[in-house]
């Protein structure tokens, strides 16, 4: 059976340690006022994408492990199908947020996803990172994203891309460019569709040759942001597949990140649809057409 989306990179649990006064240093101990264990990684966009009422399937190696039952329940009650492989142990990341930013340690195993395991949930729309095009399903309308190590080794070739979504850093190290405009304008030469996030301030998107911005939307002082840009792109994609314009999907998905960070953890900040679409008229946002079949 297919679904709209499938997520295809790695899936973590993340144990986050929100409350904390300020980062510890070498040798210090600091006492969080919680522990969170929730799901990470690309979880949190297939999540994401699932309660915005699309059909997600996430595409990830997954721990015969606690932590692999943990994040397989977690998926399965928000609808979200599993169907990667199991491995022997669950990616894990310890997350710190303090200040409206965070400190990450991650353990990761080593294991990826298949072409065959993303071919096998015939998705309509695949998001993959630069490294992993390669395995991108025949057909699947495919969203490239970038982390920081990826944006360091350099742009592979983006044949088959229909959009790349990246922060304003990734954009710079992947072009040269000075700034995110400029960075935007040459990602754009290359794709169709180049997405460049500014965290707080809004996203930029070149398309069609036409540079559109949206700017911040005020939604409340941040907690933990980790995540946020996950849930950008599962927003963004919600909103492409069911035929938004540009700047529309723009300002929906820098809402549902901005919605996102108002509380510790990804998965617990990503709405459901009807949240969004109420937070959306209370900010002025164009109804998108969810009753619409996805495109």
């Amino acid at each position: 059976m297919s679904v709209d989306i499938a997520c295809g990179e790695l899936a973590f649990v993340d144990l986050t340690f929100p409350g904390l006064d300020a980062l510890p240093a070498s040798g210090e101990e600091r006492h969080s006022r919680d522990f969170l264990r929730s799901p990470g990684g690309a979880a949190i966009t297939a999540i994401g994408a699932a309660r915005l009422g699309l059909s997600a399937a996430l595409v990830s190696p997954v721990g015969a492990d606690a932590d692999g039952d943990f994040l397989r329940a977690r998926l399965a009650a928000d609808g979200v199908r599993w169907a990667g492989r199991t491995v022997a142990r669950t990616a894990v990341t310890a997350v710190l947020p303090t200040d409206g930013d965070r400190a990450l340690a991650t353990f990761d195993p080593g294991e990826q996803v298949t072409a065959a395991e993303l071919a096998a949930v015939a998705p309509r729309a695949a998001i993959l990172s630069l490294p992993r095009l390669g395995v991108a399903p025949s057909g699947a309308r495919l969203y490239a994203t970038a982390g920081d190590a990826e944006a360091r080794a350099g742009l592979p070739s983006l044949e088959g891309v229909h959009a790349l979504l990246v922060n304003e850093r990734e954009a710079q190290l992947l072009t040269g460019a000075a700034d995110a405009h400029a960075a935007a304008r040459r990602l754009g030469e290359l794709v169709p569709r180049a997405i460049v996030t500014l965290g707080p301030a809004g996203a930029l998107e070149l398309s069609g040759g036409e540079l559109v911005g949206v700017g911040a939307i005020a939604t409340g002082p941040a907690v933990d942001t980790t995540g946020a840009g996950d849930l950008f792109a599962a927003a963004y994609v919600w909103a492409d597949l069911h035929g938004a314009p540009a700047l529309e999907r723009l300002q929906w998905a820098v809402l549902y990140a901005g919605l996102s960070v108002h509380v510790a953890t990804a998965v617990a900040g990503a709405a459901t649809l009807d949240a969004l679409v109420e937070a959306g008229a209370r900010h002025g946002l164009a109804s998108v057409p969810i009753e619409e079949e996805v495109q």
